[in-house]
């Protein structure tokens, strides 16, 4: 099935939903077993048939009764028995009632459409036919790796044996600045991750997508057992340092990469903070009124004031590969743009943070106070950047909780990760003077 195939079954689907949908007609229609059916569509929705049935039709009827209608009709019309089901089913999915929904997002609430699929999910048979598109051993072993928790581009990437891997994605032009970069800082001696080219002399392939093999940089990351667990190694000094000398490398090749410069003051601003907002209505969070006039009054001062320069963007700890406990380098630059440094040190902790369980959360201020150290030794924050690092981290947090409470993406891994990163903001704002006593 093409991607094109399956967003015709997608509208299938749209065009139907006040209608009893079997899984049985849908699978006749798409010409495959119900069972591999169900498959092929959990695999590439990232949600079961009937949870996405069910999330569509609840998005048609909150639209509808935002329109005028009576919540009653509507929801019998999209195949509810009771107007008591659809209630308990609005209730789970959002948090609140429809009626304190419509009061909090009013004027904001439009019709939707379903997300498109922009690749297929592969199968390995279908994997080992791209792959002999390279001079590699068509029996090496295949394992797809998750990036659920990175704020990525569509992108899947798999494991090929122990020295390779296999980049899937629809952002060519993102994987065209990623191989650039990675190849101008290989000539300035960092470990970086370099593609392998085809049998015909390629660096990429195209079908539906982008495939692109890579060859593996030596290393694993960290796991967050280990992090939480050896304190005493200071792992956490050790990724300051990296992300410092990183930052010094892309400094020596500012010239030679060209990247799009990033507001974060104004993405925040502008888009995330508004929607936290919300979110602090809707899902009852503990965070005082006044943290949203502070945060704003605050950073907007302090924002002019801060160092830009080309980052990463995208230091998540999983990013970081160590051999024998020692740091050997960064993977993944698709993100790479120009914005405040600190950015950097402060993604990579608060990557530490999303995967720590409740119990360790309160050791991650030593692993946050250990990364901006350790930057701070190898390339020292001005007295500025040291105030600002509180409102750096909100703002972080703002936007993984606006990414991931995405209306139009609402997977049920984007609605976990979203209950997550809220609770993780109300976290940081609890501790906000810890944080800003990191460097008094």
């Amino acid at each position: 099935m093409t991607a094109k195939s399956f967003n015709q079954l997608l509208t299938s689907i749209e065009n139907n939903l006040t209608i009893d949908l079997t899984a049985d007609e849908l699978a006749k229609k798409s010409g495959y077993s119900t069972y591999y059916f169900y498959r092929l569509f959990s695999s590439n929705m990232g949600i079961s048939l009937s949870a996405y049935i069910l999330n569509r039709r609840l998005k048609k009827i909150v639209y509808e009764i935002s329109c005028g209608k009576k919540a009653m009709d509507v929801s019998l019309h999209y195949g509810f028995s009771t107007y008591a089901g659809f209630y308990k089913a609005f209730i789970k999915e959002y948090g609140c009632s429809p009626k304190k929904y419509l009061e909090i997002y009013k004027n904001e609430i439009v019709q939707t459409n379903y997300l498109e699929v922009k690749m297929i999910h592969l199968n390995k048979c279908e994997l080992k036919e791209i792959l002999k598109n390279w001079a590699i051993s068509p029996s090496l072993s295949i394992q797809e790796i998750s990036t659920d928790n990175s704020l990525y581009a569509p992108k899947r990437v798999w494991q090929i044996g122990t020295d390779y891997f296999l980049h899937q994605t629809v952002d060519t032009s993102g994987e065209l600045k990623n191989i650039l970069i990675a190849e101008t800082l290989a000539k300035h001696g960092l470990s970086v991750s370099l593609p392998v080219k085809t049998i015909d002399d390629q660096l990429f392939i195209e079908d539906d997508a982008m495939f692109i093999l890579k060859q593996g940089v030596k290393g694993e990351p960290l796991t967050i057992e280990k992090l939480f667990r050896s304190s005493a190694d200071n792992y956490g000094f050790s990724y300051g340092i990296a992300i410092a000398k990183l930052h010094q490398a892309f400094l020596e090749v500012e010239d030679q990469v060209l990247c799009d410069s990033s507001n974060l003051f104004e993405v925040v601003n502008n888009w995330a903070l508004p929607i936290i907002q919300k979110q602090q209505k809707q899902w009852k969070l503990e965070i005082p009124e006044k943290f949203f006039s502070t945060f704003i009054e605050n950073f907007s001062t302090l924002y002019g004031t801060l160092p830009t320069q080309i980052i990463h963007r995208d230091p998540n700890f999983e990013n970081i590969l160590f051999v024998d406990s020692s740091l050997n380098g960064f993977i993944d630059f698709d993100l790479v743009e120009k914005n405040i440094r600190l950015f950097d040190p402060c993604y990579c902790a608060t990557s530490i943070l999303s995967q720590a369980n409740k119990e360790n959360r309160l050791a991650w201020i030593s692993i946050l106070t250990e990364i901006l150290h350790g930057y701070d030794e190898e390339n020292p924050l001005t007295k500025e950047e040291k105030r600002a690092i509180f409102y750096v981290i909100c703002a972080i947090q703002m936007i993984c909780v606006a990414y991931f409470s995405d209306e139009d993406n609402d997977t049920p891994t984007f609605k976990k990760l979203a209950k997550i990163n809220r609770e993780l903001l109300e976290f940081i704002i609890s501790k906000q003077k810890e944080i800003e006593l990191i460097f008094d």
